[in-house]
């Protein structure tokens, strides 16, 4: 099926999922892991712009983008052409065996648009969880400690260093356990469920005083943050709580890593989240997902004298920094840099948030709408409280999936439905979206 087949629309066929996708469903149970689980078990054989098509021909709009991946848009032209002219000159080498072009230029662009005014160098690795544990490598190497503080509500991978950097146990960490030691959970800024009128830097003196008192100012090798918690369900810090919590590490040596692996890469509508908050200064970035149009590819990038911290050999990986991967990559930072793509992250904004709070009005079941650019949530409660309401985000997601719109829960109590569209999705497709939800919301 050629990107020409693929129009722009929602079309449900058959239900969902279909014939061909249940029967494909139990090949699957009998041959895959049951621990590799199915959010929806429907079957994709093509993609398209926003929209995605199973094997049964329903084509579903896509609020999801792989969880963030697939940004400049499914089958975006200039990522396959990159790609398909790679893979028939050359796949694989090992960079640290014999090095190639594509991964220097990669770093290059990295290096260039991370936020900082420092001369930087850039890492490259397979997934967002790898580039999260090789910067924290890199700052315990740096900085001759041992101690990591990270967030509540955050999410950094499936590793065992960065399962014990998770929040939430179920269901990244539960069973897998004893996990790696010397990690520190920190309270967050969470404005929909802090006290009332709690600023930032009120917030930011709470996480300091517990690092500060708990671990240890002169133990702690880094401070690990997602500018915008992912995973969390899309918390947006209270202003000034990030630029704090920089101040406060630069003045005591510690290395600060902004984890951007789910909401850099222009999803914000800047290049990097990090941006968004004046004065905060990260030394560190963990990049992933939306940075090569849906190929495995992530990358550190940092002040260069921490990311040159470790003797030769002591990062790097079989794949990391793959040719057709890093190909891939390329494509998609051209076309952010020739102009466009964050400009229409920002527009999606406008129409999420558009529609999405004049239901907030409407309907008492929704008890925060937040995020920037193509990074959008709400929050589901029980009317009159902040109560988790994890059953009507359930009833939701079920009634749009069954009507062709792919959309994900998120949060620690799973009550918050995430908005994570390609970039390259229409405006008609959103409205579309957003009517069947509300459809869905409106029968709670």
């Amino acid at each position: 099926m050629t990107e020409s087949h693929i129009a722009q629309v929602r079309k449900v066929v058959t239900a969902i999922p279909g014939p061909k996708s249940q029967e494909l469903h139990k090949r699957r149970l009998e041959a895959v892991s049951h621990g590799a689980g199915a959010a929806l078990p429907v079957y994709i054989e093509a993609a398209h712009g926003g929209i995605i098509v199973d094997v049964d021909g329903n084509q579903m709009i896509d609020l999801g983008s792989g969880i963030g991946v697939t940004t400049i848009g499914h089958t975006n032209p200039q990522v396959v052409a990159a790609v398909q002219e790679q893979v028939a000159k050359l796949t694989h080498t090992l960079f640290t065996l014999t090095p190639y072009a594509g991964y220097v230029e990669v770093c290059e662009y990295l290096n260039k648009y991370t936020p900082g005014n420092f001369k930087k160098r850039s890492a490259l690795f397979n997934s967002g969880a790898e580039a999260v544990e090789n910067a924290v490598k890199l700052a315990r190497k740096f900085t001759g400690r041992g101690e990591i503080a990270v967030f509540d509500h955050g999410y950094h991978g499936r590793t065992n260093l960065t399962m014990a950097m998770n929040f939430k146990a179920m269901p990244y960490n539960s069973g897998f356990g004893p996990f790696a030691p010397g990690v520190h959970h920190v309270p967050m800024s969470y404005p929909f469920r802090d006290e009332a009128g709690l600023t930032g830097e009120e917030a930011a003196a709470r996480a300091i005083n517990y690092m500060d008192k708990r671990v240890g100012a002169d133990n702690l090798a880094a401070i690990v943050i997602e500018p915008i918690q992912g995973e969390g369900g899309f918390i947006v810090p209270a202003p000034g709580f990030l630029k704090a919590i920089s101040q406060w590490a630069k003045a005591n040596g510690i290395v600060m890593i902004a984890d951007e692996v789910q909401a850099g890469v222009a999803r914000t509508g800047k290049w990097f989240a990090s941006e968004w908050e004046e004065g905060f200064e990260p030394d560190m970035f963990t990049i992933a997902k939306g940075i090569a149009g849906g190929m495995p590819i992530s990358a550190v990038t940092g002040r260069a004298e921490i990311m040159d911290a470790s003797h030769p050999g002591g990062i790097g990986g079989t794949f990391g920094g793959n040719p057709v991967a890093a190909a891939a990559a390329l494509a998609v930072l051209r076309q952010i840099e020739q102009g466009g793509v964050i400009e229409r992250a920002q527009a999606i904004e406008g129409v999420l948030k558009t529609r999405l709070e004049a239901m907030k009005a409407k309907y008492p079941v929704i008890g925060d709408v937040r995020g920037r650019g193509a990074m959008i949530a709400i929050e589901f409660v029980e009317p009159g409280t902040k109560n988790p309401n994890k059953a009507a985000v359930d009833a939701v997601v079920k009634h749009s999936h069954s009507n062709g719109v792919l959309v994900l829960n998120a949060g620690t109590y799973y009550n918050v439905i995430r908005f994570l569209p390609p970039l390259a999705i229409t405006n008609e497709l959103l409205e579309d979206a957003l009517n069947v939800m509300e459809e869905a919301i409106a029968k709670l």
